[in-house]
């Protein structure tokens, strides 16, 4: 692990979900002690590479400031530096990969959190967070699903399929690109997007989720543009950090939107002040399970990393079950996830109505539900 006393800023490959987790107090415990002394001549390598990251971001937001241009150079090297890095993460991982099949998925539930916890800091090291995210989660879903088998099984066709793709990543289009960079963590610098043409409004608020893993909070708004297109804007906050407002569900908003490289739906960020005009009474027209199924396999046929995607069903009803089922009049059906199945029946009555919601591993997470032109959050 790496503290910055200046700052401070902290690195640690380890799962606490607490920041600065424990062994960053504890060093930074024993320096205020006199036991622990800065850095001299000999800095093992993962440090003086972070540190330089930081050198180098700092360099780059005071040229921002000051109206200079980056220096190009600088920027190639940085960038080549960066993609070696990963493609060795990668390769390491496609190793991995190889050993976790050869071996058996069976033995993979018997191994201890900190063996999937080691992979992931490697991935971390390597600039692959969003892999390491999904190698963790894992670690524990293993022992908490009851499918862990088969949720096993397609993750890691999914990292393989991955690690293929990151190896002919100079043959893929700029969107297919975009969405690979998304799945191993590679984010998209703000000020490219803001400098892109802004779609203007009104925008229609689908539905709000937020989700919280102890080190970071996330909150997810679904959007439809006037011509039908739909986009999540995605904002974040560490612990101890308070998330933007969220937007009322079926708030009309009058603001400009740009989009994030990928394809769709795309993330988005708002360029303009919110400006609320009022709410709508429906969230427009709906479609069956079957469609809504069939319109994911062709999103997820275009991008194989999505994890979500945003559905608007009509005419659904709950049914009692173990999560619940949300079902519609051609009798096809969906389970319920992280939604409280007693507020869903108690909105709707056990009556068909139009529901917004993330389609997420063939369960929907309810978000949005449409009762007598009263839009509601259940």
């Amino acid at each position: 692990m790496s503290v910055d006393t200046a700052t401070p800023a902290y690195r640690c490959s380890c799962p606490s979900r607490k920041f600065p987790c424990k062994h960053a107090l504890a060093l930074l415990l024993l320096w205020a002690r006199g036991q622990a002394a800065d850095a001299g001549g000999e800095t093992a390598d993962f440090a003086q590479e972070w540190a330089k990251q930081r050198e180098d971001r700092a360099a780059d937001r005071e040229r921002r400031q000051s109206g200079q241009q980056p220096d190009p150079v600088a920027q190639a090297k940085r960038l080549a530096d960066r993609l070696a890095l990963m493609d060795a993460g990668i390769a390491d991982f496609a190793r991995w990969l190889t050993d976790l099949v050869r071996t058996g998925l069976a033995g993979a539930r018997n191994q201890p959190y900190s063996w999937w916890d080691g992979v992931a800091a490697r991935l971390v090291d390597a600039q692959l967070p969003g892999l390491a995210d999904q190698v963790r989660a894992m670690g524990s879903d293993v022992h908490a699903r009851t499918d862990w088998a088969d949720h096993l099984l397609f993750y890691a066709g999914r990292w393989w399929a991955l690690t293929k793709a990151w190896g002919m990543r100079d043959q893929l289009t700029p969107d297919e690109f975009a969405d690979l960079r998304v799945a191993v963590g590679w984010a998209t610098a703000t000020a490219e997007v803001q400098g892109t043409p802004a779609l203007p409004g009104p925008w229609l608020v689908l539905g709000a989720h937020r989700s919280d893993d102890g080190r970071l909070q996330q909150q997810r708004t679904w959007i439809r543009g006037p011509g039908g297109e739909v986009a999540v804007v995605l904002d974040f906050a560490v612990q101890g950090q308070a998330l933007t407002t969220p937007q009322l569900a079926g708030a009309e908003l009058d603001v400009a939107v740009a989009l994030y490289p990928g394809s769709a739906p795309q993330r988005a960020m708002f360029t303009t002040p919110v400006a609320p005009r009022g709410l709508a009474r429906s969230l427009g027209e709906g479609c069956s399970i079957a469609q809504a199924l069939e319109q994911e396999s062709v999103a997820v046929a275009l991008s194989p990393w999505r994890e979500r995607y945003p559905v608007l069903l009509s005419g659904v009803h709950v049914s009692a079950g173990d999560t619940g089922w949300l079902c519609d009049g051609s009798g096809d059906a969906l389970p319920i996830v992280d939604a409280s199945l007693d507020s869903l029946l108690a909105l709707t009555g056990g009556y068909p109505v139009d529901l917004f919601g993330e389609l997420e591993e063939g369960r929907v997470r309810p978000l949005t539900v449409v009762v007598d032109e009263a839009v509601m959050t259940p």
